[in-house]
């Protein structure tokens, strides 16, 4: 009970602490935004299917090294391996498609990069059941069948982003669909024609108000999610099992545990709007514009954050609920809209690296926002507030996080003419750069319409996706 870190660290006697574990998760999102801001440039010069190589090998490797801490039990190990390594692979996973689809879709940003995130947000509707199904598969009076799912989930991992990464394919430079041209009117007012270079967009007013946009909003979002369970059991207790008299600190075992499920469910429900609002509202922008989209979030958010301890103290759950399901919405919407934002303002020749960069107000958030909520529940509770009430000050807290957001949003004008690159350095730029990752790939919406490979594609990415779906549900 009083070990130390250090102790935690190497000990091959005692049981990890929930704490120490959690440090594996705060680390994966740290080096996700480290890694992506590092290694974006290089990308942009390697090409997508290098990053995609490198990213399913470091994730997928990720686990087994986990599998190799769980079995000699050394914390250190499981710190690298998933936290650190698997980060990295998480990182460079996250911006290589994006910076794909953005430049094969410039008359669809938005929807298209909203595929590709919505994907990875739905990875947790697949790998949650999935971890369960194999620990319960494999545990034995032996093993409680942790590093055998491991191992398993790492294999799959690999083999399947892997087959992801070779089937990158970049368009020429300069492509665009038969028939289109860049919009002109002033909804689109945002959207620059020529293209800011890696090393100057951080040099911008407007690369620090994204990033002031996305921070805000990540940390409002991640908030929720890193108390939602909690939250729910809270406010609500007995309401949750039909006995809405009963206070949380009055539940007996039998009736903790049923409404610990009732909130198991609740954090799966977010998880599906949180999928789901990536999609959504990432192709809303490429109707309404991003600025506008994000002028959504921040305005619709601070009103249900507001109105959430009215609907708590009115006992309505299903008000209650429905509301941040909507919140979680716009949480998923803004990871997924931002990598267009970026392409808008910035064009599409760095985008892959300048999203990178952007990432490190993830890691940011993934910091700040559950801090600052756990640090006031916890004081909150400690100086004898009731349960049912602790998250009052906290919403309002929240609202704030996208009040700030909304500043910075509204401040975002076109970068200066003096930012953008010369049609000479574009050129110079794409005679140098590699051809190593181009291709002149036969399948898919781009050459000739929907194929073999399209559907076999569709169909390896939907079953398991629709699986996750259907367990969530």
């Amino acid at each position: 009970p009083d070990m130390t870190i250090a102790q935690a660290l190497v000990t091959t006697t005692c049981d990890w602490r929930v704490s120490d574990l959690l440090v594996t998760f705060t680390l994966g999102i740290v080096f996700l935004g480290l890694s992506a801001a590092i290694f974006g440039g290089w990308l942009e010069r390697a090409g997508p299917r290098k990053a995609g190589v490198v990213a399913a090998i470091c994730w997928g490797g990720g686990f087994l090294i986990s599998a190799a801490a769980v079995h000699i039990h050394q914390l250190w190990l499981l710190w690298l391996g998933l936290g650190i390594i698997g980060g990295i692979g998480l990182g460079l996973g996250y911006i290589s498609p994006v910076s794909t689809l953005v430049k094969w879709f410039p008359d669809r940003r938005g929807m298209a990069t909203g595929m590709a995130i919505m994907g990875f947000g739905g990875g947790a509707m697949i790998g949650s059941p999935l971890a369960i199904l194999l620990m319960n598969h494999f545990k034995s009076a032996e093993s409680v069948g942790v590093k055998e799912a491991m191992v398993v989930i790492g294999a799959v991992y690999l083999v399947a982003m892997l087959c992801g990464a070779f089937g990158y394919r970049v368009p020429p430079d300069g492509w665009k669909p038969d028939g289109w041209s860049p919009p002109n009117n002033q909804t689109k007012a945002l959207i620059t024609h020529g293209n800011v270079h890696l090393n100057n967009a951080h040099k911008t007013p407007q690369f620090w108000l994204i990033w002031i946009v996305l921070c805000m909003n990540v940390s409002a979002g991640i908030g929720v999610l890193a108390m939602a369970s909690p939250m729910l059991q809270e406010i609500f207790a007995g309401k949750l099992i039909g006995l809405p008299d009963i206070r949380f600190s009055d539940l007996t075992p039998v009736q903790a545990t049923a409404i610990a499920g009732i909130a198991g469910g609740f954090v799966s429900l977010l998880s599906l709007f949180n999928s789901g609002g990536r999609f959504l509202w990432a192709s809303l922008s490429d109707i309404i514009g991003r600025k506008t989209t994000y002028f959504c979030f921040f305005v619709i958010g601070m009103a249900l954050y507001s109105l959430a301890p009215t609907l708590a103290h009115m006992g309505s759950i299903a008000l209650f609920v429905a509301a941040f399901c909507v919140i979680l919405t716009m949480y998923g919407g803004g990871f997924a809209t931002v990598p267009a934002y970026l392409a808008d303002i910035f064009g599409t020749q760095f985008v892959g690296a300048i999203h990178g960069r952007l990432l490190t107000a993830w890691s940011t958030a993934g910091v700040l926002g559950p801090l600052v909520i756990g640090y006031l529940r916890d004081a909150q509770i400690a100086a004898g507030v009731p349960r049912a009430l602790v998250y009052d000050r906290t919403m309002y807290i929240l609202a704030g996080f996208l009040f700030v957001g909304f500043l910075a949003n509204a401040l975002i004008r076109p970068v200066a003419d003096k930012w953008l690159m010369s049609d000479a350095e574009v050129a110079q730029l794409q005679a140098a750069k590699s051809t190593a990752s181009a291709g002149t790939g036969s399948h898919g919406i781009g050459f000739g319409g929907f194929s073999l490979g399209s559907l076999i594609a569709w169909i390896a990415v939907g079953i398991p996706f629709f699986w996750g779906v259907w367990n969530t549900l």
